[in-house]
């Protein structure tokens, strides 16, 4: 199948407080978001006309503007607004949602005190992240490129600078017949994908990384939630490599991915099993349910 272009879609993208036809979507190749990765920005996803933890996601692009020195010009509210605008104003109810805040063209160097701040969300269709029969199980490699200390980059944002390292690594993962990478972190940990949490089964309770050097996903904590709501033991801890022997099952979180099992990572394998196929079940479960009830369980 043909790849559609981004930037060549019908439809419509918020950008700074109105509805812009989608080609019409451009900025200037001189912005510093582009050249200095003065940009963050939120993956979310709408099932049947709800987009799941909006105002989760909202909050998290708020506070990583922050975090990189930049506020955002719109309220929680005002943003929370424009996303379900821009999904309407597209004609869809289920769909991926990007939000976007990026520096804009005032100033061109490392110092960018003075740049006018903007805000765009684009909306598109997105079926499986991987494709095909989901409890299969899709295959990792390993990743040369290590998540970075939390003293060396704004690790709690989710920040366009922090992914490219996840490009280089899914890039080889794909160029040696995997579907993604794990990646460890700077003390050589069991960290993520490449954009998605871990969750490994042993011995029916589920461990997953303490989440210090990487995002505390949104799908991560809502999984988390769904476990304990079931009585599966969560524990978060340090993970090393040689651990991953010890798991029966293991699968990824994440907007994208969903709840997706895994059944290798470079040559230790794993069977999905009832852990992972419960927690898949329950999630897709949730995200179809209301915000409020959403809310509740979650909680």
């Amino acid at each position: 199948m043909a790849l559609v272009p981004f930037d060549d879609r019908d439809g419509f993208i918020w950008w700074d407080g109105k509805l812009v036809p989608w080609r019409d979507a451009k900025l200037h190749v001189l912005s510093h978001g582009l050249h200095y990765a003065s940009a963050v920005f939120e993956g979310e996803r709408a099932y049947a006309g709800n987009i799941f933890r909006l105002r989760a996601h909202t909050d998290r692009l708020i506070n990583s503007a922050r975090i990189l020195g930049f506020e955002i010009p719109f309220s929680a509210e005002q943003i929370d607004t424009a996303c379900i605008e821009t999904l309407a104003a597209n004609n869809l109810t289920d769909a991926y949602v990007r939000p976007i805040a990026w520096r804009g063209t005032e100033m061109l160097a490392v110092s960018a005190q003075h740049t006018t701040i903007h805000l765009a969300i684009a909306v598109w269709p997105w079926p499986s992240y991987f494709g095909g029969d989901r409890m299969a199980g899709i295959r990792l490699g390993l990743a040369e490129w290590r998540r970075p200390a939390p003293e060396t980059a704004p690790v709690a944002a989710k920040a366009t600078g922090l992914y490219m390292i996840g490009t280089l690594s899914k890039h080889k993962a794909e160029a040696e017949g995997f579907a993604d990478a794990l990646m460890l972190d700077w003390r050589g940990r069991v960290a993520e994908a490449t954009g998605a949490n871990i969750f490994f089964a042993i011995d029916g309770v589920l461990h997953t990384p303490t989440p210090d050097c990487f995002l505390d996903g949104i799908t991560r904590r809502s999984v988390m939630a769904l476990a304990r709501h079931r009585q599966i033991q969560v524990v978060e801890r340090a993970i090393q490599p040689e651990e991953m022997g010890r798991a029966a099952e293991a699968f990824l979180a994440g907007t994208a991915a969903e709840v997706t099992p895994i059944r290798a990572i470079g040559n230790v394998g794993f069977t999905p099993g009832r852990i992972t196929e419960t927690l898949m079940a329950d999630y897709d479960a949730l995200v179809r349910k209301s915000p409020v009830e959403v809310a509740r369980v979650v909680a």
